[in-house]
């Protein structure tokens, strides 16, 4: 099967366009006849989800308390961040082996602006974000411009980018993060009202948007989703937003003399950046080029696409979300040191992507994919965490789980080759 065939298969947002039910009963078929064809998307991820939800409930009754869940979100935090940049270099059939410490190295030069310089919170994160960009510039104008393979180009920032730390920090030494708002990231949460007015807002917002769009293209005789379809969508993501806002509002503190209540910052952070990222995706220009590009590089360039920038443009993001991915890390430990962002956040972040449905081939993937592997990917060891278990099991789970996503996401490859897709 050739690439660009397997693009215009691609889940890139613009899917519908292609395709018309009348019904909710044809969209379910619809639904089917794609998963038939190996179309599965965040399918299995969600299924995965669900189970782990379960069995870790079912096994301890904290698993699923107020706390825990707010502690989950926290945690996922990062890596949800990570994963979603590498989404777009995963989207080129790339791989970035220095996300992780890049975040690491972003983080420190955060941290170094505001000890040392006394710049505010908000200088210090654009100084940090810089700095991610310019080290996807370097890496992408070595990957397309020079030819290098991404492998070999990120390995070598991977290993450089650790003395960065090491340097400024020193050998054994560690940075406070402890600026009030971006510490508060990880150790506040939004006041409850606000967290209430949020979350009706969203709704709102999505219905607003998804009904305006079902009636404009309606009014225009072009190809939209039945009317009943668009409404199941708004009260499935109501019940959702709405569900987690009441969960999260109430108190969670385990002393009753104390209250813990509202979302957790963070939360707000990575929802915003998934709606951000969502837009770039589905619906400008670079979102379809990047698809193009993933799919088959030689006919976008044919096409008029200048795949040089697209694929720079790729590793600037990647690598600016690392650094935002790196701050989140920081304020939930409430320090930087040498090590930061060379453990596992890299194979996390690249297990969350394709765990929630990235394809590791290119052409494939969606910033929401990040999310929701992000959270499976954070679930093993919370759940695990309050089983007591060892810190091996919790590595043998993992990985298990990773290699489960990578053969689904073969064999979807290779059933949409048997069916033409």
């Amino acid at each position: 099967m050739s690439a660009d065939t397997d693009t215009a298969s691609a889940p890139s947002g613009f899917d519908n366009d292609n395709r018309q039910a009348a019904t909710i009963g044809d969209s379910a078929r619809d639904y089917l006849n794609r998963l038939r064809g190996g179309d599965m998307g965040s399918l299995p991820a969600i299924l995965g989800l669900i189970f782990l939800f379960a069995v870790f409930s079912s096994l301890n009754d904290r698993f699923l308390t107020t706390y825990n869940m707010a502690n989950l979100v926290i945690q996922a935090g990062s890596i949800i961040v990570l994963a979603m940049g590498i989404v777009f270099v995963l989207l080129l059939g790339e791989i970035d082996l220095s996300a992780g410490v890049a975040g690491g190295a972003s983080a420190t030069i955060i941290a170094l602006m505001l000890i040392d310089y006394d710049w505010t919170w908000w200088m210090a994160t654009l100084a940090g974000v810089a700095v991610g960009a310019v080290i996807g510039l370097a890496i992408g104008s070595l990957v397309s411009m020079l030819g290098i393979p991404s492998f070999v180009v990120t390995l070598a920032f991977f290993l450089a980018l650790q003395a960065v730390p090491l340097r400024l920090i020193g050998s054994g030494g560690s940075l406070r993060f402890n600026d009030e708002v971006l510490r508060g990231l990880s150790i506040k949460n939004v006041p409850v009202t606000a967290g209430w007015i949020a979350a009706i807002l969203i709704v709102v917002g999505f219905a607003a948007l998804s009904l305006w769009r079902y009636r404009s293209l309606s009014a225009k005789g072009l190809v939209h989703e039945p009317l009943g379809l668009v409404v199941v969508k708004i009260v499935v993501l109501a019940a959702v937003v709405l569900g987690l806002t009441a969960l999260l509002s109430a108190n969670r503190a385990p002393n009753p003399n104390f209250n813990i209540s509202g979302i957790p910052w963070v939360a707000p952070v990575v929802i915003a950046l998934l709606l951000f990222w969502t837009f770039v995706l589905t619906k400008t220009r670079f979102g379809r080029h990047l698809y193009a590009v993933g799919g088959n590089a030689e006919a976008a360039r044919r096409a008029g696409i200048n795949v040089l920038r697209v694929k720079i443009m790729a590793f600037v993001i990647c690598s600016s979300m690392a650094a935002i991915s790196g701050l989140l890390a920081a304020s939930y430990t409430g320090k930087v040191s040498p090590g930061s962002g060379g453990g596992n956040e890299l194979l996390y972040a690249v297990g969350a992507a394709v765990i929630g449905g990235t394809s590791l081939f290119g052409g494939r993937g969606r910033a929401m994919d990040a999310v929701i592997g992000g959270l499976v990917i954070a679930t093993i060891p919370n759940g695990l965490g309050l089983l007591d278990q060892a810190s091996y099991i919790n590595f043998l789970v993992t990985g298990g789980v990773l290699l489960l996503a990578a053969s689904v996401d073969a064999i979807s490859r290779r059933r949409r080759s048997s069916a033409g897709v």
